[in-house]
């Protein structure tokens, strides 16, 4: 193989890596935006019964994984605020790590 064919494809992987370490952290801070709009949401006492409220609350339940019941406070707003704000910190921190393990990887 030529060295300007192997220039091309370091390039090539490089941007690769480089495209999927942005769709890991968009992914990430997607869900974790989607955990926190919950948590304004429920906290804001939002009507339950709205369109937009259950979709959101809808998406916010798988993906809050097993942090929903992490926090077992008597003030229910707490336990939303703890749980999925817990849940919405471990998308940022997992994304972030991801992309760092991919670019190490160009």
């Amino acid at each position: 193989m030529t060295q300007e064919r192997t220039g091309e494809l370091r390039r090539t992987w490089a941007r690769f890596v480089g495209i999927l370490t942005a769709v890991v952290r968009w992914v990430g801070t997607v869900f974790a935006a989607v955990l926190a709009i919950h948590v304004v949401l429920t906290i804001a006492a939002a009507n339950p019964d709205n369109g937009i409220t259950r979709f959101i609350a809808a998406w916010a339940e798988p993906l809050a994984l097993g942090f929903q019941d992490l926090f077992m406070p008597a003030d229910p707003m707490l336990e939303v605020l703890l749980n999925y704000g817990a849940a919405a910190l471990f998308w940022l921190l997992a994304s972030g790590l991801a992309a760092r393990v991919l670019r190490a990887l160009a």
